[in-house]
């Protein structure tokens, strides 16, 4: 930890807000579908589209914030993001068409991933080893309040919920210009050079053990997403609750993600990382199998039962998380903001596949659902065992001394 930073606590909570705006972005407005398509004279699958257009910018630009994060410094550049966030937002308030409002969305979602992108950077700047896992573990744990609050506020007329993250905007721009130091120092930044930029772009995207270890955090957040995603089917449609009902889902969801943060937090420095890890997929497994046993035994899906697997899925993905994201870190610690961004933009590319294209496929029947969810589980264990194997295979290769 460098004497200029602040304590840690605080940083838990600046960076924790910092990630948040990008997930209220996409839950708040889940609950005011229905009087969004109502009020722009559109359908649902048209409503649909303000999540995917918005997950596409969103991880198209995260292949940018890194970068500039390690070419100009980590706090001018969530800064400058927060800025246009703002503006972005307003926009979105003040849209009465659904072409506007899409263009104003896509906006946000270039601006959305600055705060969690250069955030991981900022962390990896300041601290090593489990120091680093336990602020991780920390922010995930206080960021884990965004989507629990999101369907309270997504409850409002849809315009004052891009208000409200215009007010949320604000008070993160000027925390950060109060609390945040700079973490990368000038003589650490790397200038920007688009030929140079994209041949470290095209170094880390044909690196096997990168690409496996981002596919195994990215496919097991699926599991959970894909619920996300769904939600106002899963919530309106399958267990037949209103607009005020999304928090059914959403709190259990990350009450287990923060269940899972504190525990990761608390197994910092004590437990293995590979140990840590197989016990979070441990878990999945054992979510993904109550969480298909309980959909084929019932004719109606009801609460608790259906959301109580989905619960103990969030504690595996968190326990699993911080060690995965960290790793992909110290593999750059030139470029930890272009990693950053290349771990981030493999995660967005996937989710905006699983909420434009298979939540609307499989978010029709609760069986489906559930067969998604632990296929993406699966997928997850799949590339993090793969990466063991070859771990292993590399350790049997490498002359002792």
């Amino acid at each position: 930890m460098t004497p200029a930073s602040p304590s840690t606590r605080r940083l838990a909570l600046l960076l924790a807000g910092l990630a948040m705006f990008g997930p209220f972005s996409i839950d708040t407005i889940f609950p005011a579908f229905l009087l969004l398509g109502d009020r722009m004279r559109v359908d649902q699958v048209a409503v649909q589209q303000t999540i995917s257009v918005y997950l596409l910018f969103y991880g198209l630009m995260s292949l940018a914030h890194g970068p500039l994060s390690d070419a100009f410094g980590r706090r001018r550049v969530i800064i400058g993001g927060l800025v246009l966030f703002i503006g972005a937002s307003i926009g979105c308030a003040l849209s009465r068409d659904m072409t506007t409002l899409l263009v104003f969305r896509a906006l946000q979602g270039v601006t959305a991933g600055v705060g969690v992108i250069v955030g991981r950077a900022v962390i990896r700047d300041l601290y090593h080893g489990a120091d680093a896992q336990r602020l991780m573990s920390q922010v995930s744990m206080i960021f884990g309040v965004a989507p629990a609050i999101a369907p309270i506020i997504g409850g409002c007329d849809w315009p004052l919920i891009f208000w409200f993250l215009v007010l949320f905007g604000v008070l993160l721009l000027l925390a950060t210009g109060k609390w945040l130091p700079e973490t990368h120092p000038v003589e650490a930044r790397t200038p920007l050079s688009m030929r140079e930029l994209l041949r470290s772009y095209l170094r880390m995207g044909s690196n096997p053990r990168l690409l496996r270890l981002a596919a195994a955090g990215a496919f097991n957040f699926s599991g959970i997403f894909l619920y996300i995603a769904s939600a106002p089917v899963f919530v309106m449609q399958h267990l037949k609750l209103g607009e005020g009902g999304f928090a059914w889902l959403f709190i259990p969801t990350i009450g287990g993600m923060t269940v899972g943060s504190f525990l990761s937090g608390r197994m910092a420095g004590r437990i293995v990382a590979q140990r840590q890890i197989a016990i979070g997929f441990g878990l999945c497994a054992v979510s993904a199998l109550l969480n298909f046993g309980y959909v084929v035994s019932v004719p109606q899906i009801e609460l608790p039962w259906a959301v109580l697997p989905i619960f103990l899925g969030g504690v595996g993905m968190a326990l699993i998380f911080p060690i995965l994201a960290l790793a992909v870190l110290d593999m750059y610690p030139h470029q930890r903001g272009l990693a950053s961004s290349m771990q981030m933009f493999i995660q967005l590319m996937i989710n905006t596949v699983v909420a434009g294209v298979v939540s609307p496929m499989l978010s029709a029947k609760p069986l489906h659902l559930a067969l998604g969810y632990a296929g993406f589980f699966a997928i997850g264990a799949s590339f993090w065992y793969w990466e063991r194997h070859c771990e292993r295979r590399r350790d049997a290769l490498t002359p002792i001394e």
